[in-house]
Parts: C-alpha cells; sequence; structure tokens
C-alpha cells in the first residue's frame, strides 16, 4: 500500500511542486498537497480493511490534536506519516520516506518504512524479525566510540570528553535514519518533541535486531509520546552507556 501511494501521490510531485502546493503549519515546518493526499489515501485503505481501528496521522493530528491521546488504550490503532521528511522532499532531496505502524492495546505489532527514491522496503513484525526487501536483517555489532547524529545544532559535537565521537547531525527524515541504524552505519540518534507516527515504526524494527527506543530514565518509549528527549538505537545495552554519557550535558 504505502508503494502504491508513493508512486501514485508522492513520487509524480517530487521536483515537480508549485508554489501554492507548499504550505507551512509554523515557520519551517512544511506541509504539501502530496502529504495531504497521501495520508487520505493511505486512511481510507486501512479504514476499509480495519473499520474499527483507531487512525493518527500525521496531518490529522495537526488538525485534531488529541487524536494521539487515544494511541495506548485503543484495541487496535495505527500511525501513519505520510511523508516523513518533507522539508526535504520540498527541498528536492532524495531523504523522504513513508511510514506506518500498528498498535493493539499499546502494543507495536507490525509496522513499515517505504524509501521510495532508494526502492527500499523495511517490514517488521513483533516476534517475526525486520526485513530490508524481503532479506532478515541481523543484530548490529558496532565497537569503538559510539557515533551518533541530532538535528539540535547546539548540541552538535558534543563527545563526553572523549566517550562519544563528536555528534553529528541526522537526515532531517525518521525513515532514513532509522534505517541507518538498522544497517549499522551509525550507532545512535538524539531526538527532541518526538511525535509518535516518526519513531513507532522504527521502533518496532529496532527491538526486533536487539535494539530499542529509550528516554532519558532509561524506559522505553511508547505510544503515549510522553518524553522530552529520547535516544534511538539498534543495541539496548551500548544505548544505555550512550545516555549515561549525555546526561552531564543535558542535565545542566
Amino acid at each position: 500500500m504505502l508503494r502504491s501511494v508513493a508512486a501514485e501521490v508522492i513520487t509524480p510531485r517530487f521536483r515537480n511542486l508549485s508554489d501554492d502546493q507548499i504550505f507551512e503549519k509554523k515557520p519551517g515546518d512544511y506541509v504539501t498537497v502530496a502529504d495531504r493526499e497521501s495520508e487520505v489515501e493511505i486512511t481510507k485503505a486501512l479504514r476499509e480493511a480495519y473499520p474499527d481501528a483507531l487512525i493518527v496521522g500525521e496531518e490529522a493530528t495537526f488538525k485534531d490534536p488529541s487524536l494521539p491521546d487515544g494511541l495506548l488504550e485503543a484495541d487496535h490503532a495505527f500511525t501513519i506519516d505520510p511523508i516523513d521528511g518533507t522539508g526535504n522532499y520540498v527541498r528536492g532531496s532524495d531523504k523522504h520516506a513513508v511510514m506506518l505502524a500498528e498498535l493493539k492495546n499499546g502494543q507495536l505489532s507490525r509496522s513499515w518504512i517505504w524509501l521510495p527514491m532508494f526502492r527500499k522496503a523495511y517490514v517488521a513484525e513483533r516476534g517475526n524479525g525486520v526485513f530490508l526487501n524481503g532479506q532478515r536483517l541481523s543484530p548490529i555489532e558496532r565497537t569503538g566510540v559510539a557515533l551518533g547524529g541530532t538535528s539540535r545544532k547546539n548540541l552538535q559535537g558534543y563527545d563526553a570528553e572523549g566517550k562519544l565521537e563528536p555528534t553529528t547531525t541526522t537526515n532531517n527524515c525518521a525513515g532514513v535514519d532509522y534505517a541507518d541504524l538498522l544497517e549499522g552505519s551509525i550507532d545512535y540518534f538524539l531526538y527532541t518533541s518526538p511525535k509518535p507516527w516518526d519513531h513507532l515504526p522504527g521502533q518496532l524494527m529496532l527491538q526486533e535486531i536487539g535494539g530499542e527506543i529509550l528516554k532519558m530514565d532509561g524506559s522505553p518509549y511508547d505510544a503515549s509520546g510522553d518524553a522530552s528527549i529520547i535516544f534511538s538505537g539498534s543495541n539496548v545495552e551500548r544505548l544505555q552507556q550512550i545516555i549515561d554519557a549525555w546526561k552531564p550535558n543535558l542535565d545542566k
């Protein structure tokens, strides 16, 4: 479904948007006609297949901010990010994604990330692993000083007095960030003000290879979205060490 929506709605408009098809929800936070139309199409398909499910889309939440409040309590729910990395998409960068997560009784059950310009499909099911274009991904065994990224410019360059590699940036697209984590090219990402549609799809995938998304207190991120800072990494033990190295800087 994500592939077909991307092929029909998103990719035809890539590098082909007119000014009147691009809007700002707030300064620097873009939305396009492709975001809105793709969310409508994905929502329609989900409602036809699962009429009783709660569906929480990024653009629907902009209109009704209370929508995510039901994610933990719902018997069945989905989150939709119709175009993750919309700013990249507007600027003509290949680094954008379409993402979907399914929850049952507040627990992640399945998730999907489609990177249309890279032709990469990541699919996870709880207890059954995570797959890239049909090939099972294995746990990541990175060693040495941990390398991470954040979009917060005031935090970039932090190295915890040599305990970490100097912190770099993100891809400005969580879907591509999670692809980097799943394929082992980086150890972690630090995010602020996380939204469930940005992180729940990648969280299940990380869990299936021994990783996690953790809050500052070491507890897992969940669908409540109750966190101001999160760390995403492909190895839980290593991720906790990374958080410990960050605490002196973030506790200031």
